[in-house]
Parts: structure tokens; sequence; C-alpha cells
């Protein structure tokens, strides 16, 4: 330690108080013992922290200064236990609310197998709605089944021809009880919000996988959350596709 770094501790030593115990501190004191330039300098430092502490002292406190922070300091106290417990209830009413929410998409009502067909349709439209991150972005439709075979997901459907003309994106795979889904993720050139990638979804399964299924011979057309979804099965698989608007938004991919 030099001249200047002891200058710049003791700036904050109070004398005669246990700012001396700090080891920096009273390493600083210990040089200043054997350099008179930065004896003086303490000396005079020491000096001015004396005469401002007598000033401080001279000063008369306000009548029912005392009092006054005392009652201040226990409203504050009742307040600060107030606002936690508001934002203790608002926490708990957010995570009540959002689960309702969530329940709208993963537990559609009028069932109690979670393996049905419309349980099935609930959440594959959830999986588009709340959000996703593909397992694999690409234009290739090739390359989308052929990552889907490696993954043991359905990678054999087949699209109707309106549909082979839609660009795809990309895809993932989606778990559903103990089978695997392909979900193939499409843009039909419409103008996206920002960060979603995607406006039409396409989920194919086995059909065994899924209870309740009826014959499904062509397309079956239901608004199942926000969505517009047709489902058919072809060849042993289930396929569910989705998308925003009406009736005649999904049929043109048909």
């Amino acid at each position: 330690m030099n001249r200047d770094e002891a200058k710049i501790i003791l700036q904050l030593y109070r004398p005669n108080t246990a700012d001396a115990e700090d080891p920096q501190i009273a390493e600083a004191l210990a040089l200043a013992k054997n350099d008179p330039e930065l004896a003086r300098w303490l000396e005079e430092h020491c000096a001015r922290q004396n005469t401002l502490r007598e000033k401080f002292r001279k000063i008369n406190a306000p009548a029912g200064l005392k009092e006054q922070i005392i009652s201040e300091q226990a409203a504050f106290s009742k307040t600060k236990a107030r606002r936690e417990k508001y934002v203790a209830v608002a926490a708990v009413t957010a995570i009540v609310v959002s689960l309702a929410f969530l329940s709208q998409f993963w537990m559609p009502s009028g069932s109690g197998d979670d393996s049905t067909f419309s349980i099935y349709q609930g959440r594959m439209a959830g999986v588009a709605l709340r959000g996703y991150s593909m397992d694999l972005t690409t234009n290739d439709p090739a390359q989308i089944r052929a990552y889907l075979a490696q993954q043991h997901a359905p990678s054999d459907y087949v699209l109707p021809a309106p549909l082979q003309k839609t660009a795809m994106i990309g895809c993932a795979v989606e778990g559903w009880q103990n089978a695997k889904v392909s979900m193939i993720c499409f843009h039909t050139g419409k103008p996206l919000p920002l960060g979603q990638q995607a406006d039409l979804w396409l989920f194919v399964v086995d059909r065994d996988s899924v209870k309740n299924v009826p014959a499904l011979n062509s397309p079956q057309f239901a608004k199942v959350n926000q969505l517009i979804t047709a489902a058919w099965s072809l060849g042993g698989r289930l396929y569910f596709l989705g998308t925003s608007g009406d009736e005649s938004a999904i049929k043109k991919f048909l």
C-alpha cells in the first residue's frame, strides 16, 4: 500500500471508533506512523472529523422526532406486510387463471378417458396455439420425412394435392400416450404476427393410438379452441389439420 492508496482508505476513517479495527484502515494507520507527510494529512483529517462530530452533537432534534420515526416505521411495516399479502394473493390468482386457460387446451371436457379422439384434437390444437419450437427447420419435404423416420414418428403420410403445393417450413415430434405424433408446419403465404413461423399445422399419428375415432372416410370439420380443423383417416394413420379462419380457410388445402 502506498501513500495515495492509504489516503483514499483513511477518508472513511473516523477517529475513536471501531473503524481502526478494519484490516485495511489498520494497515493505512500503521503506514502513517512511518510517513511524516501522511501523518500530517491524517492529523488534519481527524481534526475535521472531530469538528463535524461536535457540530452534529449541538444540533437539537425536533420535538417528537423519535416518536414520529417509530410510528412511521410501524406504519411502513404494516403497509409492507399488506402489500406482500396482496402480491401473494395476486400470484395465486394468476396461477389459477393460467391453469384454467391451459386446461382448455389440455383437458377438454366431456370424457373421462384421456386417450379419446376429442382430447387428442384439443391437445394437438393446443400445441399449435401455445407456441412450440420446431425440431427441424427446412422447406425440403424429403428432409422432413427423413427426420421423422429417424425419430420413429409417422413419415409415410399422404398429403392432399393442395397441401403438397403449400410451403413447408419444418417439423417436430410430439408425444401422445405411448405414440409419437409427426407435426408438419406450413406457411400459407399470409402475413404472420411477429415471432410466428407457421399458420397451418398437420398432425399425423397411428390411428390405433387414439380411442373413439369416428369412421372419417372423408374430412370431418370442427372448431377446436381457436382453430378450424379437419380430421380424416387413411392407411392406418389419423390426420389432423388446423389453421385460423372458417371452414373455407381449411377446405382449400384438402
